[in-house]
């Protein structure tokens, strides 16, 4: 599926990063920052313009983060309510949602292009807890274009190792999203052991 994708790159260009980033945001496994590379290295090459494609691949982006958060809006308060009526489950929900309402800028912010990976589930977390629209959305875009600017920025300068470098950022992401996770389950759960007796 990479391999087709990366072939019509330089056909559709900025429709195809714009749908690809839309679907990425909603946890969909599709190769978008893969093709934001491949998208910047065709753009070095003169095949494509960056400026279209850079618009492109953040209006496809914006447009999934808000997809997650109204679909968050809308299906999470019945989740949220399903899991409080457990009493375990009730006091971490508590938690998680104060966490994000605390620290929600950096949060949404670095979910973006730090930790891409937790992306879409900040997005419909923040919908949840009904975080303001406008505290979601200016943050959010404000990631957005980081990320988009360091992938299409990222193939249009190494544009002749594309491949090892989206395995590379590819691993690089998970290996961030999954120290971030850890470090916030470990802090959960030494809380929880602090407050037993």
């Amino acid at each position: 599926m990479t391999d087709t994708l990366l072939t019509l790159v330089p056909e559709w260009g900025a429709l195809l990063i714009a749908v690809m980033n839309f679907f990425a945001c909603l946890a969909l496994p599709i190769p978008a920052s893969l093709v934001m590379l491949a998208a910047g290295a065709f753009a070095m090459a003169g095949d494509l313009d960056p400026l279209p494609l850079w618009i492109g691949a953040l209006v496809g982006a914006s447009l999934g983060d808000q997809a997650g958060y109204w679909l968050g809006r809308a299906a999470g308060p019945r989740l949220i309510d399903r899991l409080s009526r457990r009493r375990r489950t009730a006091a971490l929900l508590d938690r998680a949602v104060s966490w994000l309402e605390q620290r929600r800028l950096p949060a949404i912010f670095l979910s973006r292009w730090l930790v891409s990976a937790l992306c879409p589930y900040v997005n419909f977390a923040a919908g949840a807890a009904r975080i303001n629209w406008a505290g979601f959305t200016l943050p959010a875009i404000a990631g957005e274009c980081i990320w988009v600017s360091i992938y299409i920025g990222l193939g249009y300068t190494f544009s002749t190792d594309i491949e090892e470098l989206g395995a590379v950022l590819g691993n690089l992401a998970a290996a961030i999203g999954a120290a971030v996770t850890a470090v916030i389950l470990g802090r959960i759960l030494w809380r929880n052991g602090q407050e037993r007796p």
